[in-house]
């Protein structure tokens, strides 16, 4: 398929030179950069998987389970000036 580009002088005057050097044509360089970057753009993301940072335990002390977070906060930050 045909079609036009426009690309910016110094990098079209690069590409040729590159091309030339290599003993490519300027059409297969942008099909090779073109597939590169759709090949690259193409693949998922990994998903964001959270570490287990869980240590053993057994879970809250009897004073704080049914306790509010404000409680809980409080005594975290007590003695410490907050």
């Amino acid at each position: 398929m045909k079609t036009t580009l426009d690309i910016a002088d110094p990098l079209f005057a690069e590409a040729k030179r590159i091309a030339a050097r290599d003993g490519d044509t300027l059409r297969s360089l942008v099909e090779q950069g073109l597939r590169k970057v759709l090949a690259e753009r193409s693949r998922k993301p990994k998903p964001f998987k959270l570490h287990n940072a869980s240590f053993k335990g057994t879970g809250m002390t009897p004073e704080f389970e049914d306790a509010s977070w404000d409680k809980i906060r409080d005594a975290l930050y007590e003695g410490r000036g907050a």
